[in-house]
């Protein structure tokens, strides 16, 4: 047990204090090392052999559609893996962190459903995140469109992000990296400060309608010079998003640099303050990068410090582990393991456990079984199915 701002927590716990709700003395959160093991629970193979997987949707009759950054997706089907044609893709840049990133099927679509997948296009000297949609007809994803490009392009292999979160209206979210570390450059400007420029798309979660347009009445769309599709702004990289279906809450993970990654609770038109605001440090000089808490900036609910490397974010709602719903859990690249955070009913954290599966963990969902199943980041990567013990 230790003692946090006046609250008595279980071990391994963090608690983000409100500045709108608190003397400025306690605004600032503590940071979170590595919590203890959950117990419990083991991890299956389900099957093997992805090469380099990153996404993962899940079909409705419980078979799943895995993304490879090679530019490649595979249909699971029990214990068998088969490659499936993408017909009009446009090609992959898969240098650094780039390649064929995060797949979502549209929720309205119970046969042949639309398949939505980011993806980095271009070259190593001018590239972007961009969207594109087509058709799973069973054998193959025809008809793949591009919905929507950042703007701007780039240099580089860093920073992506990018997931996909559909709401129950049948719009979506989709989260966009600030563009890489320093010296990388975007425009005038560091690549990092872009996402404090509303001019841009860069360090943004967006809001897209599902033919991949500005959602009418976005919350900064009013404001003079800002891009009409962004729907928060002041993030590094973010590539985890979840949708709390009880609350409605909506969380996202993003990376920051040497310690700060973070845990965001998302509300529509805020700054979230990257990197103004930071729990992290300069890779180069080691310094911090920003203050822990600026006035007028949205401050994170868990910074981890040292990095997992947060890759993938689920609610869990279901029955397996009774004393898990209603928590968040986020796959670690960095510290190979999953992360658990328990909240309370009004959304606050409450603690955290881990989960240590030995391997990078690059996407976390829950299937339509019920089950935890977590994408190991190998270059023949597993599926895996978290289990009770």
């Amino acid at each position: 047990m230790k003692i946090v701002s006046g609250k008595t927590l279980f071990a391994g716990a963090t608690l983000a204090l409100s500045a709108a709700t608190m003397p400025s003395a306690f605004a600032q959160l503590e940071p979170t090392a590595a919590p203890p093991a959950a117990a419990g629970w083991r991890a299956e193979t389900v099957v093997d052999g992805i090469p380099k997987p990153w996404g993962l949707a899940f079909l409705p009759d419980g078979r799943s559609l895995i993304t490879s950054k090679d530019g490649s997706l595979h249909l699971q089907d029990g214990k068998q893996l088969q490659k499936i044609a993408l017909e009009g893709l446009p090609e992959v840049f898969t240098s650094g962190q780039g390649g064929l990133l995060d797949i979502a099927l549209h929720p309205a679509d119970k046969a042949n459903p639309r398949v939505y997948m980011t993806m980095a296009f271009g070259t190593s000297s001018e590239n972007r995140t961009i969207l594109v949609q087509g058709v799973f007809d069973g054998k193959r994803v025809h008809g793949i469109k591009t919905l929507f490009r950042v703007e701007q392009g780039k240099s580089g292999g860093q920073h992506f992000g990018s997931r996909i979160l559909f709401l129950p209206d049948g719009t979506l979210l989709m989260s966009i990296g600030d563009g890489g570390n320093p010296p990388q450059r975007i425009g005038d400007r560091l690549a990092r400060e872009q996402a404090q420029n509303l001019a841009t798309h860069y360090g943004t979660i967006l809001h897209l309608t599902a033919e991949g347009k500005p959602v009418a009445g976005n919350p900064l769309a009013s404001r003079p010079g800002a891009r009409p599709e962004i729907w928060t702004y002041g993030h590094r990289n973010i590539q985890g998003i979840a949708r709390d279906p009880v609350s409605g809450r909506i969380w996202a993970s993003e990376h920051g640099p040497r310690g700060g990654d973070e845990l965001n609770l998302i509300e529509a038109g805020q700054n979230y303050g990257w990197p103004l605001q930071s729990y992290g440090a300069d890779y180069k000089t080691g310094e911090p990068v920003g203050q822990r808490v600026v006035k007028g900036m949205t401050g994170p609910k868990v910074a981890w410090v040292p990095s997992p490397g947060p890759s993938g974010l689920v609610v869990y709602t279901g029955n397996l582990f009774p004393q898990w719903k209603g928590s968040l859990f986020s796959g670690g690249l960095a510290s190979s393991d999953i992360r658990r955070i328990a909240l309370d009913k009004d959304g606050n954290v409450q603690g955290q456990d881990r989960l240590d599966i030995g391997a990078r963990v690059r996407d976390v969902r829950q299937g339509p079984d019920g089950h935890l199943y977590a994408l190991t980041d190998e270059d023949k990567g597993r599926l895996l199915r978290i289990v009770p013990k």
